[in-house]
Order: structure tokens, then sequence, then C-alpha cells
């Protein structure tokens, strides 16, 4: 089954799909599922896929992600970006480039990676001991006061960590205190953190709202969904290098060159943080004022248009920064 035409039986679309899964009113399961219901899921045709979360869905990003086809953020729901990851894994190991889910390419999947997809973590002091703040402003002037831009408590430190949705975070442990030194919480097993491999060669899609990452001899290193312009706002054009990667960056406002906020005229410097307007990464391209780099809200990676910077997630646009040398070249396709 094309998981992209599962959404758009949803309710019209891909769109109505993430407002669906950003609702209150959708976010908890009757039942949680088990580890064992995740970590046994087995496909076995269309009736694994459902209009709700599924453990044959959660356990098939999960693989994706450490397969580094990145389906963005793991949710658990049929959707776009999953798609476009299920494609590009089936035509990079030579299996068409469909999006449909096929019992070949779960195999393929399951093969290759038999390891547990979800596994309980338990809550330590240093998760707790974070400059956690209360809110996070829509308004660029108050948020230029602010000292940093963090995470607003430890259930979003921790869906991020986990590369999950804080709702199928919550969901997953209707129960738990995330505030709570010893917790024990069940989260996605998501990879070591540890990459290896150069990119030399990046390839960004407007058409395909993705990136594609290649080494020197022209081999996929990775692929990830990402956010990019719109007509009233396009991404570059043509052939750019990539000059610098900056971690943890501030955010320079500046409602004469790039766009502006409401009635906000003057320009203004964001304090550096996860929720930053540009996350965690910033990977500077030759092309003035335009990089590729983080978000602060990942549930909405190809959702909604960027102001013409290539957005990835944070945990993505980190790997990406690991990978990418000064120098790459960064190709703006469709």
């Amino acid at each position: 089954m094309s998981l992209s035409r599962m959404a758009a039986r949803i309710g019209g679309g891909i769109m109505l799909l993430a407002l669906l899964a950003a609702s209150p009113t959708t976010s908890a399961f009757a039942q949680p599922f088990t580890a064992s219901e995740v970590n046994e899921a087995n496909f076995d045709g269309a009736g694994s896929i459902t209009e709700e979360r599924s453990p044959v869905i959660l356990r098939l990003q999960v693989l994706l992600d450490r397969s580094r086809f990145s389906p963005g953020v793991i949710d658990g729901r049929a959707g776009g970006n999953t798609s476009k990851a299920l494609s590009a894994y089936a035509e990079e190991n030579g299996l068409g480039g469909s999006d449909e889910l096929t019992t070949e390419l779960w195999d393929r999947l399951t093969a290759a990676d038999p390891e547990p997809v979800v596994e309980t973590y338990r809550i330590t002091p240093e998760d707790l001991d974070q400059p956690f703040v209360e809110e996070i402003p829509d308004d660029y002037a108050k948020l230029a006061k602010m000292e940093r831009l963090s995470y607003t408590g430890p259930d979003e430190m921790l869906a991020e960590r986990f590369h999950m949705d804080i709702d199928l975070l919550k969901a997953l442990n209707p129960e738990a205190d995330f505030a709570a030194e010893g917790t024990e919480i069940l989260v996605a097993r998501v990879g070591t953190g540890q990459v290896s491999g150069e990119v030399r060669n990046i390839v960004a899609s407007r058409s395909g709202a993705s990136v594609r990452a290649y080494d020197a001899d022209g081999r996929l290193v990775a692929f990830y969904t990402a956010t990019l312009g719109s007509e009233q706002t396009p991404s570059p054009s043509g052939t750019h290098e990539v000059e610098a990667i900056v971690t943890e960056p501030n955010y320079t406002y500046r409602p004469d060159v790039n766009f502006r906020q409401g009635e906000l005229d003057e320009a203004l410097v964001l304090p550096p943080g996860p929720n930053n307007p540009v996350g965690t990464i910033w990977i500077d391209l030759s092309e003035p004022t335009y990089g590729i780099h983080g978000t602060p809200e990942p549930a909405a990676i190809d959702k909604v248009y960027s102001h013409g910077c290539v957005r990835l997630t944070n945990w993505d646009a980190e790997e990406l920064a690991e990978l990418v040398v000064v120098g790459a070249i960064v190709e703006f396709v469709d």
C-alpha cells in the first residue's frame, strides 16, 4: 500500500494528516503499544496500515531512521515523509523507487536490521539538570530578550533525543512523570549517534522536499526529508558551496533582507538553543543569507514552507553537519 495514498484517503491530503496528528483529541491511544507489540510488528499487507498510529509504521520509521533514510519525526503514522524515505530506500537498494510498502521491502529492512526498535529508558539527573524555559513566545522581540531558547521541558528534550513526535512519546507513556528522576519510559531505539562518511555533494530538491547527501564517489550517504522555500520565498537555484558549519547558532532577524514578522521592523539577534528559528545547526552556504539548518518544530517538516533555506529536524541537521565538509557542493534542483 502506498503510504502517501493512505494519507490522502484520511481526509484530503498529507497536510490534513499533519493537522490530525497535532490535534490534542488524537494524541493518545486507547491502549498504548507495548514494546513487544512494536518490536514484533510484522507487515502483512494493507491490513497492517491504518488511519491511526500503527506498530508497523512505528517500526518502519525507526528502521528507516537507523538506515539514514530519515522520515523526519517518528510519529507512528503513515504519511508523506515516511513515503519519501521509503521510496529513497527502495531506489537505493535496487527495488524500484515506489513508495509502496511491499513484503519485499519490509523483508529487506527487517533482515538488514533485526534489532529492537523501541526500548525502555530511565530518566537521569542529568536529563533534568537543563536550562528549561517555561514557554517559547511567538514574538521575535520577546525571544530576543531571552538568555537561551531552550527546551520547554524534559518531555520535549527527550522526544527530540529519540527523534520522536512529542505526542507519540506521551501516548506510549501515558502515566509517566517526565520530570521525575528514575522514571522509566518507552522510547524509539534510534542510531548510536556515531556517524561515518564524508559528504562532498548535497542535492536539495524542492519538488521532492528532500536532501540527498553523497560522498566523493557519488555514493548516497544519507537521505533527509526537508522543508524548502515557496514560490513567494523561494530557495536559491543553481549550485553553491558550504562555507561554514555553526553549532548552537544565534539567529539574526533582518526584516529588510529576509521577511517581516507582523509589524516588527527592527533587526534583532535571537539567542541560541533548540527552539531557535534555525535550531541547533547552521550550515552556511555561499549564497548570502541562505543555509541548511535545524528547526524548533520537527513535526512541521514538509508541512509548511520555509523562508528559502533548507530546514531539517535538529537531529538530521546535526548528523549532516558531522558528515559534510566545508567546500561541499550544494545543488538546488526542481
